[in-house]
């Protein structure tokens, strides 16, 4: 499983220790990833996600999963989470024009 947000994107970096005598040596900065499940409104069903503290700040803050997929960027998101965006805008489509 890579340590990677399925919503953001967000992924390890990489960096240096530098102690007190100025040797650096190769470190690795982790994203802070949470399992969660999420509820999508417009498809009626939960699913299980892993995504970063500040992506699942995003979604609260952006109205819930529905909102946050439909105005996210696809090249950030995971290939399980586009899917999920397809299945969105398709089923709100629908409702927008029924």
């Amino acid at each position: 499983m890579s340590r990677a947000c399925e919503l953001t994107a967000k992924a390890v970096l990489y960096g240096n220790n530098v102690s007190h005598a100025n040797n650096k040596t190769r470190r690795r900065f982790l994203p802070n990833l949470v399992n969660v499940t999420l509820m999508s409104e417009s498809l009626e069903r939960k699913f299980r996600l892993r995504v970063s503290a500040s992506a699942l700040r995003s979604v609260e803050h952006r109205g819930g999963l529905d909102a946050f997929l439909l105005k996210a960027d696809a090249s950030d998101l995971s290939p399980r989470a586009r899917l999920l965006k397809k299945q969105v805008a398709k089923k709100v489509a629908e409702t927008a024009t029924a």
